[in-house]
């Protein structure tokens, strides 16, 4: 495989504003394409097919596993979800920058199947467990054990931040700071596809 473009997992726990960032770097850089994850749970409300995920049934993806046209999978509260490797492959062949949000486990298998130039990651520091435990619960109350599930993802997620080529900083409060740190970054990357 030919390697001019870049696919660029953010990775960061619930609550970082990694959602809010990856659109605002599309919405200055609307080449940036936008990796679509495979799923077999279903669609929630306003959910698109091919926009928000490829929702497949249960075989439909293992026919994926099982063909190798997934980077990654995992299976997640009884269902699963996967990073195409087709779409992703094109899009670094067409020197393209792909963003996605990927799991910290998704992320470290993804890193073992593409070529080094080809991938970079991002990790978004949005605080500490506390810091983010409270943005959750202010936006939807949740059972301890959800709240015990959710800490421990924080860890596995805060764990990554060594691993990354970048992170962007997103303290409470100070979106615009990590707007221009995740610009920044972004403009670095596309440095590297066009150099």
């Amino acid at each position: 495989m030919s390697t001019r473009g870049i696919f660029v997992p953010v990775v960061a726990p619930t609550g970082s504003g990694k959602d809010t960032l990856i659109a605002y770097a599309k919405s200055l850089y609307p080449d940036i394409v936008l990796s679509i994850s495979c799923t077999t749970r279903a669609p929630r409300e306003g959910e698109v097919h091919g926009v928000d995920y490829y929702f497949l049934s249960r075989e439909e993806f293992e026919n994926r596993i099982s063909s190798g046209d997934l980077l990654e999978w995992a299976e997640y509260g009884g269902n699963y979800y996967g990073t195409p490797r087709s779409e992703i492959e094109q899009a670094i062949a067409e020197g393209k920058l792909i963003m996605g949000d990927i799991e910290v486990q998704g992320v470290r298998l993804i890193r073992e199947r593409l070529p080094e130039e080809a991938f970079s990651t991002i990790y978004i520091d949005a605080g500490s467990w506390e810091v983010l435990s409270a943005r959750a619960l202010a936006r939807a109350p949740m059972s301890e054990e959800e709240l015990l599930k959710r800490k421990s993802r924080y860890e596995d997620e805060a764990s990554y931040k060594a691993e990354a080529t970048y992170v962007v900083h997103n303290p409470d409060g100070h979106l615009e700071v990590a707007k221009e740190e995740m610009k920044q970054v972004v403009e670095r990357l596309l440095a590297r596809i066009s150099s």
